[in-house]
């Protein structure tokens, strides 16, 4: 016999085991990859580090500014949170394994196309989150749900010491998203370094493997698979929590949406 009354009383429990897990402090292995990294980033080029720097603002900035990644259809309504999942399980599905196609491809061809992933990369993320938000109802033309899933993106790609305060923002969305200033102003006070480095470290170990001459294209592939599933979850569970959480912020229309 099923012990939960209804299936939001079993998510709730999933969501539940899933903020306890991003509340650990860092583990032995992340310590330990943490220093392989730092050792990885001294020696890799100037250029590499720049190249990964410019791709990580520029993209996040054209989906902060731009309505580029926004779906032409509008947010599902009227569907119950079991739907939405099953929508998002597919949709998650398709990302993968587009994102390990692109990888395999660039990972074959050696350390230009690979040094090529990292944009693409980053661009099918935000598409897909993007996508993402319209199937768990939320309008991506509101500045601010943009900015929402800026936030996703760096509790997806931050180390186990910043995720605690990450996830507290998540949770009090709704007080944020009603405090924000225009979209200009905030975007003044993003942290462009701490993202940058966060971002770069936590994929850095993967994705600089697919650079090694022979086992580029499998590693390129396995790594966007990897990293797609994790930004999955995230994007996943932080829609979830919003929507059991209560109201949401009505969204914004017009020239100040945007």
């Amino acid at each position: 016999m099923d012990r939960f009354r209804t299936y939001e009383d079993k998510i709730r429990l999933e969501l539940k085991q899933w903020e306890n897990k991003l509340l650990q402090p860092p583990g032995f292995v992340e310590r330990t990859s943490r220093l392989v990294q730092g050792k990885i980033n001294q020696v890799i080029p100037e250029k590499v580090h720049e190249a990964i720097t410019a791709a990580v603002k520029g993209i996040v900035k054209t989906a902060l500014f731009s309505l580029d990644y926004i779906p032409k259809g509008e947010p599902l309504e009227g569907i119950s949170l079991a739907e939405r999942d099953r929508r998002a399980s597919e949709l998650l599905s398709v990302y993968k394994k587009l994102a390990a196609a692109e990888g395999a491809g660039t990972g074959a061809g050696g350390i230009l196309l690979g040094l090529a992933d990292f944009p693409l990369l980053i661009g099918i993320k935000m598409k897909f989150l993007f996508e993402l938000a319209h199937v768990y109802g939320f309008r991506t033309k509101d500045y601010r749900e943009r900015l929402f899933l800026l936030y996703v993106f760096q509790l997806a790609f931050s180390g186990q010491t910043k995720k605690p305060a990450l996830l507290q923002t998540i949770l009090r969305w709704p007080e944020t998203a009603a405090s924000l200033p225009p979209l200009q102003s905030n975007v003044e006070h993003i942290d462009w370094q701490q993202l940058q480095q966060e971002y770069r470290d936590t994929i850095d170990f993967r994705k600089m493997l697919q650079l090694v001459p022979g086992i580029g294209a499998v590693v390129g592939a396995w790594a966007n698979y990897g990293l797609l599933e994790e930004l999955g979850e995230t994007g996943i569970n932080c829609f979830r929590l919003r929507l059991l959480n209560g109201p949401q912020p009505e969204p914004l229309e017009g020239p100040e949406a945007e």
